[in-house]
């Protein structure tokens, strides 16, 4: 298989003159593209960094991030992509776990990187204005250099990523060049992207459905728009301005999209595939979607940092809360809940967890430097996911959550995701979010919080669960109005914090007049 630094030099010889990468102003083509990534090559070998390094980056979606991530794939470096959120303790855990030598950073992650005692001790570069001592990335760029050659092959590592640490510290996902390859690969053929499609490069770079995105256009000679950070109205200008062709994004970012003012005085309709990924859609978002764009294409992807594709769906209104079936490179079950062996299989309509081959193309080997990690999630070559799923009896995966978000109520296991799903077809509900809180008589009561768009009390949203055919022991027991859901930087929902009572309950009840279908 082609390394990553072959793949976009046969890129620039299909299609130089293509649309790569556009970011404001700034546009350039493959072969100019090509020049700035050669130039940054050279840079790295000034700057004394050696094949298998890694180098940090704490930045946002900008072209100078999109651009250090094919330099490296060439220079054999590793790149280690952080939120521009983490704080300087989490700048410290992850520059020291990695060993990093060289971090590159923005004015935003600027107060974070000042104190961060590790990155004291470590080349810094700068992107925008930086400190005495610092080199200066615009300066690295000036110089040129001839074409850079691929110097790493496919077996040598290319990226890693963080897993978000909601619970712990934060687990290192290296993965191969040959495995990223293949993830890209197969987003492109799963997906059906056409030649020169143009996605919204939104989704960070730190996270596997950015970095899949940008991989997935070099193969197709397609053109990544950055959206450095995501902000509706900017998101919005670009997609009509762009003549973006398709969307890959978690489901907040959707339902930011069609609940903005000006979504209805934009044209959308250049975007053709729609796929989401990073969490569950709820039906009422499902139905809102296909109505609003009509695609052509409306995947949901089921996957991880840790292996990218677990499961496809291609048709997600067709069968509300599928994913689908495994995908190009994968082989899934799902086992019983606690099961002493691979060979305890859930029958279909049994909830179990979801594992995963590992001899997929798009797998990673295990995580860095975390035995304990592997010894509970890797057994006998599958990958436990620690997501709760079934498959029913035409053979479609549905999830359910995870492992640790299971509600046990009265002796009776209860998943969020299916009661999620039902309360959001309510048209007062904004969004909603269900965990189990303690209860003495229980163990744990059903909880719903709901932010609400409309008028509306816990009475008629029992009402309307009873109506839909909601299991009794699975209707909320409480309901809970806050402003809003809690969510993660890329938009998980964040449970736990719900759990732990880190909400604002919601001030101001919405009128009548604000009522929206």
């Amino acid at each position: 298989m082609f390394d990553l630094g072959t793949t976009f030099v046969a890129g620039v010889a299909r299609d130089p003159d293509a649309l790569a990468i556009v970011d404001g102003s700034l546009r350039l083509t493959y072969a100019q593209w090509y020049g700035k990534i050669s130039a940054l090559v050279a840079a790295f070998d000034q700057l004394g960094l050696a094949a298998g390094d890694h180098l940090v980056t704490v930045l946002t979606n900008r072209w100078e991030a999109a651009t250090l991530h094919w330099a490296c794939q060439f220079a054999g470096l590793i790149i280690t992509p952080l939120n521009w959120r983490a704080s300087a303790d989490d700048l410290d855990f992850c520059l020291a776990d990695a060993d990093a030598k060289a971090i590159v950073y923005e004015d935003v992650a600027a107060p974070a990187v000042l104190a961060s005692k590790q990155a004291q001790s470590r080349a810094r570069i700068a992107v925008d204005a930086g400190q005495p001592g610092e080199f200066s990335f615009p300066e690295l760029l000036a110089s040129g250099a001839f074409d850079a050659q691929p110097r790493a092959d496919a077996g040598d590592w290319s990226v890693m990523l963080y897993t978000s640490g909601t619970t712990a510290r934060p687990k290192g996902v290296p993965r191969r060049q040959r495995t990223e390859r293949a993830a890209a690969l197969a987003h492109v053929a799963q997906n059906l992207y056409r030649q020169h499609e143009r996605t919204l490069g939104v989704m960070p770079l730190y996270h596997t459905m950015g970095v899949r995105s940008l991989l997935a256009m070099a193969l197709i000679g397609g053109a990544f728009i950055c959206l450095r950070r995501f902000d509706v109205a900017s998101a919005l200008t670009l997609i009509e301005a762009e003549r973006i062709s398709n969307l890959y994004l978690v489901p907040t970012l959707y339902h930011d999209l069609i609940h903005h003012d000006r979504f209805r005085t934009t044209d959308v309709r250049s975007v053709r595939k729609l796929g989401f990924a990073g969490a569950p859609m709820t039906d009422g978002l499902l139905k809102q979607l296909q109505a609003a764009f009509q695609p052509d294409l409306f995947v949901n992807h089921y996957g991880s940092s840790e292996i990218y594709t677990f499961t496809i769906d291609q048709n997600a209104p067709a069968k509300p809360g599928s994913a689908g079936r495994a995908g190009l490179n994968e082989v899934v079950r799902v086992v019983r809940l606690g099961a002493a062996s691979l060979d305890e299989l859930a029958h279909p309509g049994e909830e179990g967890e979801i594992i995963s081959l590992l001899a997929s193309d798009e797998a990673f080997e295990g995580y860095w430097r975390r035995p304990d990690a592997d010894a509970k999630a890797l057994r006998g070559g599958w990958y436990f996911t620690g997501d709760t799923g079934y498959f029913d009896k035409d053979g479609d995966l549905f999830v359910t959550g995870r492992v640790d978000d299971m509600i046990i109520t009265g002796g009776e296991n209860v998943s969020p995701v299916e009661i999620e799903s039902c309360l959001s077809l309510h048209a007062a509900v904004s969004e909603v979010a269900v965990v189990g809180l303690p209860d003495e008589r229980w163990g744990k009561i059903v909880t719903a919080f709901v932010k609400r768009r409309a008028p509306v009390e816990p009475d008629a949203l029992d009402a309307y669960c009873r109506a839909s055919g909601l299991a009794s022991f699975k209707r909320p027991r409480r309901y809970v109005f806050v402003e809003a859901i809690p969510k993660s930087p890329v938009g998980k929902l964040l449970r736990r914090k719900l759990v732990a009572g880190e909400y604002d309950a919601e001030q101001t009840a919405p009128s009548q007049q604000g009522t929206a279908a």
